[in-house]
């Protein structure tokens, strides 16, 4: 007998509820998450596919005083101005650069920060790099196999696993691309050799429900625009 899910077929599932509920807050409680939850968040990414089961993930979680030191070396290198990021980036001048300005512009009217107020801004900028209070981060590094592009894949699927892990015990975290701006620093704080690339970290904890920031949501675009059906009919019907 072939393998199914449990749900029945049309019926939504307590996935469903999990994944598009989940969000990325950009402020969280101080508190602790228990050691039982992390490691069952880390299992639940574990089982993550990946091309010809590489598995070509390695991550460092960083709590407590090793937190707030890598906090402080960040803080430092962006001062300093030492950005060492592994990856290129770059939104092109079409429809995803205007999505991800649209975010910025939001994030900020969320924060009550204006679009002169330098100050403001230069804060926003410190909160990411202090993982936003979060109590803890996990960096993802990966090989360097070929042109990287199926490696930084399937370190896309572990990072879903574990942050949708994350929703599904009352926790949350966010993917932040810029701590791999500073490749070298997160890198030599962990004792991480130089042939393992840093993709991003994901700050994670319990959300604080009483930060304005947090209200964000971000819109999401219709199936028309980024599915096309082949003899499939009926999907996109009505919406």
């Amino acid at each position: 007998m072939p393998w199914r899910g449990t749900a029945l077929p049309g019926t939504a599932s307590p996935f469903t509820d999990i994944a598009r509920a989940r969000r990325s807050p950009r402020r969280f409680l101080p508190t602790a998450v228990s050691s039982s939850d992390i490691r069952g968040v880390l299992e639940d990414a574990q089982t993550a596919p990946s091309n010809s089961n590489t598995q070509p993930w390695t991550v460092h979680v960083v709590s407590g005083a090793a937190r707030d030191a890598l906090a402080e070396d960040l803080l430092r290198a962006e001062e300093e101005g030492r950005t060492s990021p592994d990856f290129t980036d770059g939104y092109g001048e079409g429809i995803y650069l205007e999505r991800a300005q649209a975010l910025g512009a939001s994030h900020y009217r969320a924060r009550g920060v204006g679009r002169s107020d330098r100050e403001g801004r230069s804060a926003a900028v410190r909160e990411n790099l202090e993982f936003y209070g979060a109590p803890h981060a996990a960096f993802l590094f990966m090989p360097a196999l070929g042109d990287g592009v199926r490696t930084a894949g399937d370190i896309g699927m572990y990072a879903q696993n574990f942050l949708l892990s994350l929703s599904s015990r009352g926790l949350a975290g966010i993917p932040q691309t810029v701590l791999g701006v500073y490749a070298d620093t997160v890198r030599e704080f962990l004792g991480v050799p130089a042939e393992l690339k840093l993709l991003f970290g994901i700050s994670f904890g319990m959300a604080d429900p009483a930060a304005p920031v947090n209200t964000l949501r971000t819109e999401r675009v219709s199936l028309q625009r980024s599915v096309v059906l082949h003899d499939t009919p009926g999907v996109l019907d009505g919406s």
